[in-house]
């Protein structure tokens, strides 16, 4: 999709003084002998040569599962379709509002864009029913409309050059547990004085840039797979709808899922073994109980964001080298990036795991929430080399875990949680390198 109206940003004509006229209270853009139709293409509410108002046509997005990336928007965008994605767009229009949501219009994801309105009546996005990911709107009445009866998920994003704060849900939250006893004294412990510099790059952990699908993939569209058939391999899709696996030895490659299932993106059934998901986007709609559940499978270099939960851990499940994000809070909602509740032989390295949401700053649950309630028994975890920042604690260990051979080392936590990093360090089964378990921006072990 083009915008063949797309152009170099034009002066606003209030910039073009008349001397022999007083300034009037109007929204006018363009330069004296620019043609009308032109100025209407700008996407503004003009005056045309007679004084009266133009509107601009709306670029109208009616392809399901498109993506517009990477443009200069200069007149509103319409979303006629379900599961259309905004991506890197700038727009920069006036009008009723810049992004118009169609009514009953399902899926829509606006990431890592920027909105401009040209008047203070015009709104940001409207009505509801959209996911928005760091999307910063400048000089608009309202930034993002939503309601209860049509909600929207807006993660990391911005009003004017400050975080939007997002309406507290009409519903309540699930409780807030009550702090750990023997994690009490971290969650005590004085303000601390950050490093000059932290005694590890930011930028060592995975991020957008080199996770989810590589950069120049070209997609195909597809719906949802039901992939049953040993040794299958797929690879470049955009897949709107969810994914089940039942086979061996299959594999999803630089791939893009959009699943609003109320339970998973990717759901792995009798018969799977060694599936491995790579170079794959996930995106939960909000509505995933969890993105990836339950066993048998490998993720790496995953991009997994806007779920309740993250992916599940449970027997041979493997993490590597992931980027997981901006959880979704609903009403009642117990959130974790990632959780297990019980299983053998898993293994999470070298991730960024963040359990917090700095606009709304809710450090939800967990980075990672263990037990063994599902299971007889939990063993052989290995959890290490990893950024966790979040939850009410960000590690918490449940004091019902039956476990053994549990290992956690080389880890780097933040400070944006609620209590404190660990609940349980110490409960049987478990091995918390005190050293080698620290905060990001000094160094110094967390217990």
């Amino acid at each position: 999709m083009t915008d063949s109206n797309a152009g170099p940003p034009i002066e606003p004509a209030s910039l073009v003084r008349d001397p022999h006229r007083r300034r009037r209270r109007a929204t006018i853009v363009g330069t004296f002998g620019v043609t009308a139709a032109l100025l209407a293409a700008s996407g503004y509410l003009l005056l045309n040569v007679a004084g009266q108002p133009v509107r601009a046509t709306p670029m109208v997005l009616d392809q399901p599962a498109s993506v517009l990336y990477g443009q200069t928007v200069n007149r509103p965008i319409e979303v006629a379709a379900d599961n259309i994605t905004i991506r890197r767009v700038k727009v920069r229009t006036g009008g009723a509002a810049a992004i118009v949501i169609r009514s009953g219009v399902l899926g829509t994801l606006i990431e890592d864009t920027e909105i401009r309105c040209a008047s203070a009546r015009t709104d940001g996005v409207v009505p509801g029913g959209y996911s928005a990911l760091r999307v910063r709107v400048k000089g608009c009445r309202e930034a993002f409309r939503h309601t209860d009866d049509n909600p929207a998920t807006i993660v990391e994003s911005s009003q004017d050059g400050k975080p939007y704060r997002a309406p507290v849900p009409s519903s309540p939250t699930a409780p807030i547990p009550p702090p750990d006893p023997d994690s009490r004294a971290m969650a005590e412990r004085p303000p601390y004085a950050p490093a000059s510099a932290p005694p590890t790059p930011i930028t060592y952990w995975p991020g957008p840039g080199n996770t989810g699908v590589p950069a120049g993939t070209a997609l195909r569209s597809s719906g949802a797979l039901s992939l049953r058939k040993a040794g299958q391999v797929v690879t470049g899709l955009n897949i709107v709808g969810c994914v089940t696996v039942a086979a061996a030895n299959v594999k999803i490659l630089k791939s893009r899922i959009t699943c609003n299932s109320p339970t998973y993106s990717i759901r792995t059934l009798a018969g799977t073994t060694n599936l491995l998901i790579e170079d794959v986007e996930i995106n939960g709609m909000a509505t995933n109980s969890a993105s990836i559940c339950c066993a048998d499978y490998t993720l790496r270099r995953g991009n997994v964001y806007n779920m309740i939960d993250g992916p599940r851990l449970a027997s041979n499940t493997r993490i590597f080298d992931s980027y997981l994000h901006s959880l979704a809070r609903v009403a009642g909602s117990h959130n974790d990036i990632l959780q297990s509740t019980g299983g053998n032989n898993i293994i999470v390295r070298h991730n960024t795991l963040l359990s917090y949401n700095p606009v709304t700053r809710d450090p939800f649950n967990s980075c990672l929430t263990i037990g063994s309630e599902t299971a007889p028994s939990l063993t052989n975890l290995t959890f290490e080399d990893n950024y966790c920042n979040g939850g009410n604690y960000s590690i918490g260990i449940s004091p019902r875990l039956v476990g053994s051979n549990i290992l956690f080392r080389n880890n780097k936590y933040g400070r944006d949680y609620r209590y404190g990093v660990v609940s349980g360090w110490n409960r049987p089964g478990v091995t918390w390198e005190r050293p080698t378990n620290v905060y990001f921006d000094n160094g110094q072990p967390v217990v």
